[in-house]
């Protein structure tokens, strides 16, 4: 297969890494914006569901997956035992167990990732799916979001709602995930489908192929490239954006070995079109809430540690982070522009 190469630059203008299209892809370049003119940080926050860092080898689609663009980034595959740490760039395993026996699970984990509390501490084990009482008053009290805006910043949730979702919850047959209470309660509009037709919302599944295929909602299929330009521009009028994708859980729990290898292609572009589009003051923030999708011969959630990658200016505030509780942290640093010395 042939490439396509655009040089990617970070904030200083130091090379990071050729941006590799496939040669039968077109690649949407956008206008020339403006940028923060007040050079203030911002964050765009990706948080993918089930990815953990996993051991080289053929149970796992990270190590099999060529995904060029991650891999130049990187200096190779994302497996466990990978860290890298420069000037724009940070790359380790993080903890998703936080002392609590038992596999790490989704509502505990995106409590603890959202709000910087160890959710499964204060339960005393593991919550699947969504929030409890107790980790729904926990968000309500102190979610990234939350936080973000009290403090005087711009928050946004790129993830587009279709009406089905809204109805859904009002027949009780849909609750809420931990980022949409994290929505609520930080007070923010949700962004529709109408958003999304204009550019300025993203769909989780990237690329709208199952809204057309499953929801049988008409909306062109677009490349994973310009899914990541367009989360990036939403940085230009917001201070955080948050960013979730839960495909990777979903194929990591089918043991799909196909599936995932289409997955973390779209993945690589998406990351690769984001990194491209991102403004010199931008920082961007990946890590998931457990692992799943880096061990396809078992099909439940593990206990590797997830990974924490972070590129821009803001890396640095991530060097002392252990825990996935320690990303909101981090992301807040950023924002407040505390950093440390490189």
């Amino acid at each position: 297969m042939k490439f396509l190469r655009f040089k990617v630059r970070n904030h200083s203008g130091l090379y990071l890494f050729n941006l590799l299209i496939p040669e039968h892809y077109s690649l949407v370049l956008g206008p020339k914006r403006c940028y923060n003119r007040a050079m203030s940080p911002q964050v765009i926050f990706v948080f993918l569901d089930g990815v953990g860092l996993g051991p080289a080898g053929d149970s796992n689609p990270f190590w099999l997956a060529p995904m060029p663009n991650l891999r130049q980034l990187l200096d190779g595959p994302l497996v466990d035992g990978r860290t890298v740490e420069r000037p724009g760039l940070l790359l380790k395993g993080i903890d998703a167990c936080l002392g609590v026996q038992g596999r790490p699970q989704s509502a505990t984990g995106q409590t603890a990732l959202f709000t910087g509390v160890n959710a499964a501490q204060l339960l005393g084990y593991h919550l699947t799916a969504y929030p409890n009482g107790p980790l729904t008053e926990l968000i309500n009290e102190c979610n990234v979001l939350k936080q973000a805006t009290e403090s005087g910043y711009r928050a946004t949730f790129a993830n587009a709602y279709t009406p089905t979702y809204f109805q859904l919850v009002a027949e009780g047959k849909r609750r809420h995930s931990a980022t949409t209470l994290s929505v609520l309660a930080a007070g923010l509009p949700f962004r529709l489908m109408a958003d999304l037709e204009r550019g300025q919302a993203v769909y989780w599944d990237i690329t709208h192929r199952f809204l057309n295929e499953y929801l049988k909602i008409p909306m062109p299929i677009i490349e994973p490239e310009l899914a990541g330009q367009r989360l990036a521009r939403l940085a230009d009028e917001h201070d955080l954006v948050l960013y979730e994708c839960f495909l990777p859980d979903l194929i990591g729990h089918r043991k799909n070995v196909q599936e995932a290898l289409i997955l973390l292609e779209t993945l690589d572009r998406f990351l690769a079109g984001l990194l491209n589009e991102m403004g010199p003051t931008v920082s961007l923030v990946v890590s998931s809430d457990h692992g799943n999708l880096e061990d396809m011969g078992i099909g439940i959630h593990t206990t590797n540690p997830v990974p924490l990658l972070v590129v821009g200016p803001g890396a640095s505030a991530f060097h002392e982070a252990q825990a996935i509780t320690d990303v909101a942290g981090g992301i807040m640093a950023v924002l407040r522009g505390e950093t440390h010395r490189e």
